[in-house]
């Protein structure tokens, strides 16, 4: 089965989503595909069959999605926790992740066709080399395509995106490529997995479940969240439709709530700007004669010494994000000509 199903939405489907384009649309939607295991059950077949079906979903889901122009896609395909699950479980996860991608190889005329990135978040080093050097080939022979993203979160959990965050802060801060004080709401938000991509505007959880399940924890705080209680496998166009119209009938709330809070972080980090302005010119003697214009110069001068070593270290971490494919990639092409 490919990535993207090809085909075209039916009539009714069609009409349907011209009528659902008319409304706010989302631009970013992440999926929680769970109820595999159940189908499984519910078919009386093998469980590592209900995965392969739940792929097959998703390949179809993006063709909807597609469609009704929605760019991004978010998709929990294996958590941390998933490791902890029955040894023939985990490997015949693994070794579906591995007939997987390297169809996507198989498959890079199609997916640049649709102007298709893959991206993978997640922990990659907890997986196989093998399957990290064939995602390293997805990641790299897809970067360039800008027409709509996949984002295939694999050996992943937001606690541990979160985690990993701070911890790369601290690494900038190790270099001397940032202060302390530079550290903020906005720098975490640019060291976590998902920095390349807006905050999903629709997060979908199959199989009935409502929780998030540790997925996307930081990303999904202004999102709508719409639980349904159809197993993934069984999803159908109409089960997606009735979501974005959920997500439709929320929209002013949720837009007004992130504008909110989109105003108060310029105002708190103009605020701690102002606050280590301060301090520097109280360590240097000169905070007391100070007028409010020498004052408003010394925050303007603060805030773009701290953006433009902001804008080193975010080069920096990328170039080193960027360094763990290439160098996994060269050991593929190292290992093909052995």
């Amino acid at each position: 089965m490919s990535w993207i199903r090809k085909g075209e939405l039916t009539l009714i489907e069609r009409l349907s989503a011209n009528i659902l384009k008319a409304g706010p649309m989302p631009k970013h939607v992440a999926f929680i595909m769970d109820g595999n295991r159940r189908y499984a059950r519910k078919l009386h077949v093998e469980r590592q069959q209900g995965h392969t079906q739940g792929f097959d979903k998703l390949a179809e889901t993006l063709r909807w999605c597609l469609n009704l122009e929605i760019r991004e896609v978010t998709v929990y395909a294996f958590s941390i926790e998933n490791f902890k699950r029955a040894k023939d479980e985990v490997d015949g996860l693994m070794e579906l992740a591995r007939q997987k991608f390297s169809r996507l190889l198989d498959e890079q005329e199609d997916l640049e066709k649709h102007g298709v990135c893959i991206r993978v978040l997640g922990d990659l080093t907890l997986l196989p080399l093998d399957i990290q050097k064939l995602i390293a080939q997805a990641v790299l022979a897809t970067k360039n395509h800008n027409k709509c993203f996949l984002n295939v979160c694999f050996a992943y959990t937001s606690r541990h995106e979160i985690t990993n965050a701070v911890k790369e802060a601290a690494w900038g801060v190790e270099q001397g490529l940032i202060k302390p004080c530079d550290v903020s709401e906005f720098l975490l938000d640019e060291c976590l997995y998902t920095s390349n991509s807006p905050d999903p505007d629709l997060l979908i959880r199959t199989s009935g479940e409502v929780r998030l399940s540790d997925f996307l924890l930081w990303q999904t705080t202004y999102s709508c969240l719409v639980f349904q209680s159809i197993l993934w496998p069984e999803y159908s166009f109409w089960n997606l439709c009735e979501a974005i119209l959920q997500y439709q009938l929320n929209h002013h709330a949720l837009q007004k709530a992130r504008d909110l809070h989109a105003e108060a972080r310029v105002l708190r980090q103009l605020e701690a700007d102002r606050c280590c302005a301060a301090e520097l010119l109280q360590q240097t003697g000169l905070g007391k004669p100070l007028d409010p214009q020498l004052r408003q110069e010394a925050v303007q001068k603060y805030t773009a010494e701290r953006e433009g070593r902001v804008h080193s270290f975010l080069t920096a971490l990328q170039e080193k994000r960027d360094r763990f494919f290439t160098d996994l990639n060269k050991g593929s092409i190292a290992s093909a000509k052995a």
